[in-house]
This record gives structure tokens, sequence and C-alpha cells, in this order.
């Protein structure tokens, strides 16, 4: 017992001493926004920032990600900002954002996310965000390449993407279009419209792989678009770049779908090297229109955008976002997670279920959060470019907590950490302390509801 003591002791010094060294680098923010200076010096020349979050329903960090964008697109030049959305759903959003005839509000605009989880995208934050930017690209009437744009980058799309690929032909090119119904039609067989029916049923043998089908159709598209929207001009690019996109997802997702029901590291990796390549796609159209390098600002979870290289996730096989980026863009990129100790999250019990307000229970010990608790600030950012003592605290393996739009506590060790090189994962963390749940549109009696609080301690 006594040596147990020592050891604990010794324990409870050393996390005294790692949350001196951060107190003593960490940076003042506001909200969870550094001053405007830091926040530009932290830019620098990068052409992809990417935001994290904490959880998929933190309010705090919306928000932050939001003012923080806002900033880049009117002091630094950023002409676009890609989430992880579906394609068609985000595409909506950047209609009405850039404009261009109906949807004619916010509202309406945001009604596209029907997918679950509806209130990632279906939230005051967003909502407020996307107002914001339609005033401001109305100040530019009449310059398109000067407004700005709203981009999904997922892949869950796959019937939605189909439609869309077949709305567009029809009114470009009508015997297309009936050359793609006729290989869509492939995914009839699946019964319903479920991208996981179809996967189940081609993985199992239950039906057949539509793998060739939407191959020929992209290939089709790719051959016979071009030429047109050039002849057509600006909004035909945009118009055949979005159908081009719809029938990249539809092959992209075709693979996920049948993949999911094997290997889980191979259905992730598919699924973030599809946001890459979007991302690039986005990137380069965006550039050829502006004749310039575009900027753009990215908004996902830290799992997607922290550097899987950095995590044990990493070792067992797993890439991501923040990795490829920081492969493909060496210097171009700056990765900025966020993090959270305690509050309340909007999440489910279980994938489809009604959105909730769930209690965050406080950061396990020996976790990234409980250290920047001990801090005892209500929030700062922490720059490893400049905090070096603390980045050489934070590059030894700790646990880091990821909430997605399940939420868990009962099993939360299991459910929700894993271990990670915190330092080497992100460029920056912006870490606030106590957060709350974002607000759905459509807050329910469910969400109204506060769960009753935690009994404190419990085992996980």
């Amino acid at each position: 017992m006594p040596n147990r003591e020592f050891r604990n002791r010794g324990a409870r010094s050393e996390e005294a001493s790692a949350a001196s060294i951060v107190r003593s680098e960490a940076l003042p923010v506001t909200d969870g926004l550094p001053d405007d200076q830091t926040w530009l010096d932290l830019v620098g020349d990068a052409r992809f920032v990417l935001l994290g979050e904490a959880s998929h329903g933190s309010a705090e960090c919306y928000s932050a990600r939001e003012h923080l964008t806002r900033r880049l697109i009117e002091e630094q030049g950023f002409c676009a900002v890609a989430v992880e959305a579906d394609w068609p759903d985000a595409y909506r959003v950047n209609r009405y954002v850039r404009g261009e005839g109906r949807p004619d509000s916010a509202d309406d605009a945001l009604s596209g996310f029907e997918r679950f989880p509806v209130w990632m995208w279906r939230n005051t934050s967003v909502l407020r965000f996307a107002e914001w930017l339609r005033v401001r690209n109305d100040r530019h009437e009449g310059e398109e390449h000067a407004k700005a744009g709203f981009y999904g980058l997922d892949l869950y799309s796959l019937h939605r993407s189909v439609r869309e690929v077949i709305a567009y032909l029809e009114g470009v090119d009508p015997e297309a279009a009936a050359r793609a119904r006729a290989r869509y039609a492939c995914f009839d067989h699946s019964g319903r419209e479920d991208g996981q029916a179809y996967g189940y049923a081609a993985a199992f043998g239950a039906g057949e792989s539509c793998q060739e089908q939407v191959l020929e159709q992209l290939l089709d598209l790719q051959r016979h678009g071009l030429e047109a929207a050039r002849r057509d001009g600006l909004l035909a690019e945009d118009d055949r770049f979005y159908a081009e996109r719809n029938a990249q997802t539809v092959l992209a997702a075709e693979e996920y779908y049948r993949s999911m029901f094997g290997d889980s590291v191979a259905s992730w990796n598919l699924r973030d090297t599809h946001m890459v390549e979007t991302l690039d796609a986005l990137a380069e159209h965006l550039s050829e229109q502006r004749g310039e390098p575009a900027k753009i600002v990215v908004w996902a979870h830290n799992s997607h955008l922290g550097d899987a290289r950095a995590t044990e996730l990493g070792r067992g096989g797993e890439l991501n976002v923040g990795q490829v980026m920081r492969e493909r863009h060496p210097g171009e990129c700056r990765l900025i997670g966020f993090t959270t100790y305690t509050g309340t999250v909007t999440a489910a019990d279980d994938w489809g279920g009604p959105a909730l307000r769930k209690q965050v229970r406080p950061g396990l010990p020996g976790s990234v959060e409980e250290l920047f608790h001990q801090v005892g600030r209500k929030a700062f950012l922490l720059r490893f470019d400049q905090a070096q003592r603390a980045a050489e605290v934070l590059r030894e393996e700790r646990l880091e907590r990821a909430i997605g739009v399940i939420y868990r506590p009962d099993t939360e060790r299991h459910s929700h950490y894993f271990h990670a090189r915190v330092a080497d994962q992100f460029d920056a963390i912006v870490h606030i302390d106590e957060t709350q749940a974002v607000e759905p549109l459509e807050r329910t009696a469910h969400w109204d509801q506060d769960e009753p609080p935690e009994t404190y301690p419990f085992e996980v």
C-alpha cells in the first residue's frame, strides 16, 4: 500500500507539473476565440485551415468555428467552407449563400439535411452562419469570383446523388439521362433507398454489385459534360462540376457501403480518402475560376482532422483527412483541434435515435481533457510552434476523447477514448473547459428535458 500511495503521489506531481507548463504557455481566448492578430498569425499563408470539434454537438465549437471562419473570409481571402456533410445537401446551402435562386431563406436551405443526425447541420449556429454568408455575398453582387461558398465532403448520399446526376443530364442531354437512369437502376434491386441495404446485399451475395455501372456513368459524364459546360459559361461549369462530384460520390458510396460489412478500417479509409479527393477537386475547380490558388476552411470532427499518424488508430491502419492533407499539401495546412472537459452535448443514444441533451462526464484521469482542466482556465489556445515546452509534454501519449453523434457515458472509456500525441496530431488546440449542447432548429421534448445529473465517482 505505501508503494502504491507513493506512485499515486508521483503521478499527481507529474500531472501538476505538466499543467503548470501548459498554463505558462497557453494563450488567452474569449468565448473560444483568440484575438485577431493571434489567429491570423497562426493561419499565416496556409491555403487549407482545418477546424475540428470535440463533439458533433458542442455549441461553443460551432460558434468558434463560425467566427474564426468569418475572419478568414473577410480578411484572408478564403472562398469556401467545406464541411463533414453530404455533397448535395450542402450544395443546397451553397446555392442559397451565393444567391442562385431557390432556396430563398437559410432555414429552407438547411432543410436538405434530412438524414440522421439532422441536428449536426440544422442548428442555430449553422443557420446564423448561412445568413451571415448570404448577406456578405450579396455585397458582391455581379462579382461571382468574390463570393464564398459552402460545400459538403461526405459520401452517404448514394441515392440522392443518383437523382441529382439524372436531373442534371435531363436538362443538358436527355439521351445521356436515359443512359444514366438505366445504369443506376442497378440500385433498385436492394428494395429501398438505403445504402446499407444495398451494401449488405452486395457484400453477402444477395444482390448484384453496381460497381461497373457507376464507373461507366462517371466516365460518360466526364467525357461529355465538360465541353457543354465550357460552351455555356461559368454557371454551367458550376452545374457540371456539381453533377460530376455527385457521380463521384455515387462511385465512392457504392464501394463504401459494400466495404462497411467487412473491414471497418477499410471503410473508414474509403470515406476519409473520398473527403480529401472532394476537397482537392473543389480547390482545383475554384482555383481555375478565380485565377489564383483557392483558400478553403474545413469543418469536421477532430477524429477526421487531427493527423491519424499521431494516434493509436493510425497504428491500426487508419488514415484520415488531416494526415492525407498534410502529405499532399505540406506547409499549406493548419490543423486546429478543440477539446472540452465537461458540460452538455447534443447526441443520441443509438444510431437513428432522437437528439438528446446529455451530460458530458468530466475527462478521465490521464486524459488530455483532464490535464487541460487542471490548467484552471475557462478557455485557452496552445500553438505548438510557439508553446515548445507544452508541445514536449503533449508529445507523450495521453487519452483523448471523441464524442460523435452518439454518446454512451456508461461505456465511455471503451466507446469514446483513444491514445494520441496531441502536439503531433494538431498544429494548435483550443480548449474550452465547459461547453453546452448545440441547439437544434427542431427542439423536441427529448432535447428540452435535461438529462438528470450524473453521480460521481463512477466506474467505466
